[in-house]
């Protein structure tokens, strides 16, 4: 079992660090296109459009990566303070009755949604946009994939505490600020 939440780990972290890539892509389209725009006098519908797919991609296909790190927003006046097996009762109760049935109701509610797009091959509204809203329609139901499968690694990590196996310390891919 700790294979299978290594792997979902390992798959929902690659995903967030290639996706992470588009906070750059951001500035630097934004900044091209308020160049083009106050200095040359050019406006790009297809540049403008591309921030809203990769502000899309980036926030969605991130979540589970962000979640896998634990770094979602949490009330933590009573969780971070508390013992190893009340996190982990909390992780895996909140898991199984909160993430996993949100993330299948995101899957179930946007597949026909995402499909009819498919079928269309949906296009920007504009003559000049990008020609696949249907891609990043998909992100909405591999947010949702994504999200469960991490919630399965969540459920996993804390049968194993609450069992009486040690898990090794998960080391942070962001080092903290030295100072603070």
């Amino acid at each position: 079992m700790e294979l299978l939440a290594t792997a979902i780990d390992n798959t929902n972290r690659a995903i967030g660090k290639v996706v992470s890539w588009l906070a750059l892509a951001m500035v630097l389209v934004q900044f091209g296109v308020v160049v083009a725009r106050y200095v040359f006098g050019v406006g790009n519908l297809w540049a403008q459009e591309s921030l809203v797919y990769m502000h899309g991609f980036l926030f969605m296909l991130a979540a589970a990566y962000t979640l896998s790190e634990d770094g979602h927003v949490r009330v933590d006046i009573i969780y971070r303070d508390a013992s190893i097996r009340y996190r982990a009762w909390v992780n895996l109760l909140g898991s199984i009755f909160l993430l996993i049935p949100v993330s299948i109701i995101i899957v179930t509610t946007s597949w026909s949604y995402v499909a009819s797009s498919w079928r269309i091959l949906e296009s920007s509204r504009e003559a000049s946009g990008i020609p696949a809203v249907f891609l990043l329609k998909t992100a909405i139901p591999a947010t949702g994939m994504l999200l469960a499968a991490q919630g399965v690694t969540i459920i996993i990590r804390s049968a194993l505490v609450l069992s009486g196996h040690r898990l090794p310390p998960v080391e942070p891919t962001v080092e903290p600020i030295k100072g603070a």
